[in-house]
Parts: structure tokens; sequence; C-alpha cells
């Protein structure tokens, strides 16, 4: 997997705290920890798989923690799309993004987008950077919707 032109999405600064949601640890988990070393920030990662959550249950995160959240090979597979969304609206500062990355023709891009709008977040747009992989970035905007 090339990361090269995906960690081009990521400006990270000193102290952000970034959330990955995914069912495994893989290169994406390496790179994100990595650029988070570099700035003093901090990388939570939340584990869906035999050990720890279910696709019906939610991940816990404190409101406005996270500058970044990730979710990779999860959204397709949840019980309950829109809930994570909520808790990654929840979760995310104000501006921050939220990237759901699945591999490729599992989503319905249009049917992703126009749900993220439905759930508040603004500027959806499907990127192709990573061989194998769909990705969608969002942006939570300030005093927007939900005002969170």
């Amino acid at each position: 997997m090339n990361l090269e032109q995906f960690s081009q999405l990521f400006t990270p600064l000193p102290g952000n705290h970034y959330l990955e949601v995914c069912t495994k640890e893989d290169e994406v988990t390496k790179l994100l920890s990595s650029m988070m070393d570099k700035v003093d920030g901090e990388l939570s990662v939340v584990l869906y798989d035999e050990q720890n959550l279910n696709f019906s249950q939610p991940f816990r995160a404190m409101p406005r923690e996270h500058d970044m959240v990730i979710l990779k090979d999860v959204f397709s597979k949840h019980e309950n799309q829109k809930m994570i969304l909520k808790l990654s609206y929840l979760t995310l500062a104000n501006t921050a993004n939220v990237i759901i990355l699945e591999k490729k023709g599992i989503l319905d891009l249009e049917a992703i987008k126009t749900l993220l709008e439905e759930m508040e977040f603004r500027a959806a747009n499907e990127i192709d950077i990573i061989d194998g992989y769909d990705l969608i970035m969002a942006k939570k905007m300030h005093m927007w919707g939900n005002g969170l």
C-alpha cells in the first residue's frame, strides 16, 4: 500500500489528537502514529475485532477530543452507520475532518456523501489516492448543523 499521497491529506500540529477506528493495526496506523510522534501528538486506535468491539456497538471517545477521525474498513460493516458518523462528529474538534476508507467497490460513494451531509458534515469529497481503496473526506464546520 503506497501511502505517500495519503499522508499529504494531513497537516499534524503540535498536540493534535487523531482517532483511527479500524479492524486491525496496519500501515495506515503506523503512518498516523509516526505523524503524531513527530508533533508530540496522540493517536488513539479503536479496534473492531473478535477481542474488542463488534459491528453493532459504538466506539467511545470524548467530545471535541480529536482533530481527525479515520474510519478504515469499519464503516461498511457497521450495523449503524449513522451512529458511527454521529460519534465521529461529536469527538471531532471544530473544522476537523473525518475520513472513510474502505476497499474499492464496497461503498456507494454518492450515498455516503449524502449521508455525511445529512449528519452535518460539509465538503464531502471522494479522493482516489490509495490503490484498492475508496476514500471519502468531509469536514465538521463550526456552528453548522449540530453546533458542537
